[in-house]
Formats: structure tokens, sequence, C-alpha cells
């Protein structure tokens, strides 16, 4: 007896199965931030971070475009020339707040509001 040949079958129906393409994801340029200091930045850094409300190391890289070592150094300088103010220190994150001399603070409802201490003359 002869057996009959089964036809081989495919799971594809006959056609050739496309792959599917898997996305590569969203691919972020690479940040070129400044690691040296130069006079530009220098001046830059006196000039605008001692007016930021909310000063870290992340806000430096971010707003300023430079490296996180350098703006490490920036942070204890500017703290140390007394024109940024520690707010809170871990080992984490660095926040520092903008120095603004001696402070009335009150409380009023479920916030602080602040406002500078003004000498009477009379």
């Amino acid at each position: 007896m002869a057996k009959a040949k089964a036809a081989p079958t495919s799971s594809s129906g006959g056609k050739a199965a496309k792959k599917k393409k898997w996305s590569k994801g969203k691919v972020k340029d690479k940040a070129v931030h400044a690691v040296t200091l130069d006079k530009a930045t220098y001046d830059r850094i006196f000039k605008e971070v001692p007016t930021f409300k909310f000063i870290s190391q992340s806000i430096l890289i971010e707003r300023l475009k430079i490296g996180g070592s350098l703006a490490r150094v920036a942070i204890k300088h500017l703290e140390r020339e007394g024109h940024i103010k520690r707010i809170v220190h871990s080992s984490n994150q660095l926040i520092y707040s903008e120095f603004l001399g001696s402070l009335v603070v009150t409380r009023s409802g479920s916030y602080f509001q602040t406002a500078r201490a003004t000498a009477a003359s009379d």
C-alpha cells in the first residue's frame, strides 16, 4: 500500500511573513555641556544664579548648560560669598535659595509669607 504524501502546510498562509519592526525608541540628543569655566560663564553665574528662587545642581546644569562638577563648585563658591543660602543639605541633593537678607516670616492660613524686614526710622 502506498501512503499518500501530505502537502506541506505553512502557518503563513502561503505568503512570506513580514517581520515586526521594533521601534528604536526616542533617541535623546547628547548634551554638550561646558566642563571648563570661561569668563562669560563665570559672569553669567554671578549675575543670574543669585536671582533664582530655587537653586540646585540640576537647575544649574539645565539652565546654564554646564557640567555637574562645575555646577557643584559654583554653588559652593556662591554660598561662601554669601550670594545664596542653603535650605536643605542631604547626601543626594543640595538645595539653595536666593539670599534675601533678613526676612520676616509670617504664617497666613496654610502657607507662609516672607517679607523683607524694614527698620522704622521714627
